[in-house]
């Protein structure tokens, strides 16, 4: 073979081979980019966490689990609930809700359980239920119904107030201040409570005693937490309301304002709803190999057969040419 000749297969060869390593480069930024999870499934997107308050309190009661789950890399809202009525506070929650962009888990505090069950109903962004010391009714109960069949201590601490607004008047209920540290905060320091009972924001009572027209938990999966030390709803009604609607439940050591004594537990419970929503379990480090989750070391076999497949493309690359021997 003539020397241009030799010399024209070599160039033809290495251009080969870069094109070869080019794929072999793409199909690296491929696997390793695209998020997988555990089994190789695609990831679904990180959801929006929405916390809804109950009654007596504002949307500052979430501050210890917001931290907590901004940590983690959440998004979250917290909204504030208008704690007008059941109807028109779960129609406020939704028309929030429908601002929010891709997936939803819906939490709820105490009264805030109600809401969500209502405003969740309809809305396929909710892939989440928790409820957090809280009201589930089914359909055609209300908070009275259920607090009749389990009754609480709730029933000697509040008092009532009539209101009146320029579109007509009702009544508000507010926890009477020597009941709120031991009926509603006994878990909390008194100086806590005593802060609380200052801030407390007053229920309407059609709050609690219109009844529930929908119960998004019978379509959307749902977690539960139980306090067992609860005075404001009795553990035995959560237990029985989280049993019915077949919630993860989980119980702990806590009064009513385990999102206040308990942000952690509460965080906890909420990223397991999350992560669920987000389409499976948190990968774990591989006990051996490459210690990556094992997402990234299937990605890691796949680039693997890319290599394979390209000859040991990126090694040739990486090397100097040689001079045609003459």
């Amino acid at each position: 073979m003539t020397g241009p000749a030799i010399r024209g297969s070599l160039n033809r060869s290495r251009v080969l081979r870069a094109v070869t390593a080019g794929s072999a480069v793409t199909a690296l930024c491929a696997v390793t980019t695209a998020p997988v999870t555990a089994d190789g499934a695609p990831r679904a997107a990180q959801p929006t966490v929405v916390l809804v308050h109950g009654a007596f309190a504002d949307g500052s009661s979430w501050n210890g689990v917001i931290e907590r789950l901004q940590h983690r890399g959440y998004t979250v809202m917290a909204p504030a609930n208008p704690l007008r009525g059941l109807y028109s506070d779960s129609a406020y929650i939704a028309s929030v809700l429908k601002t929010v962009k891709g997936p939803i888990v819906l939490v709820g505090h105490s009264y805030g359980g109600a809401v969500i069950s209502t405003a969740a109903a309809g809305n396929p962004q909710v892939k989440s239920l928790v409820y957090i010391n809280a009201l589930m009714p089914d359909v055609g109960e209300s908070g009275m119904s259920l607090s009749a069949r389990f009754p609480s201590a709730l029933a000697t601490a509040t008092t009532s107030v009539p209101y009146r607004t320029t579109g007509g008047s009702g009544t508000d209920l507010y926890l009477k201040r020597d009941r709120v540290h031991p009926v509603f905060a006994n878990c909390l320091s008194a100086d806590q409570a005593n802060l609380l009972s200052v801030t407390q924001r007053p229920a309407a009572t059609a709050a609690f005693s219109e009844t529930a027209k929908v119960a998004a938990w019978k379509e959307i999966p749902s977690w539960a937490l139980v306090g067992r030390q609860d005075r404001t709803i009795s553990p035995q009604q959560e237990r029985f309301e989280a049993q019915r609607a077949h919630s993860h439940t989980k119980e702990i050591d806590s009064c009513h304002v385990s999102l206040i004594a308990r942000p952690d537990a509460v965080a906890d419970l909420i990223v397991q709803g999350a992560t669920a929503a987000a389409g499976g379990s948190v990968p774990k480090l591989a006990n051996t190999g490459t210690g990556l989750p094992k997402g990234h070391t299937l990605a890691l076999g796949a680039l693997a057969a890319a290599l394979l497949t390209a000859g040991g493309a990126v090694l040739l690359l990486g090397r100097r040419p040689q001079p045609a021997r003459r």
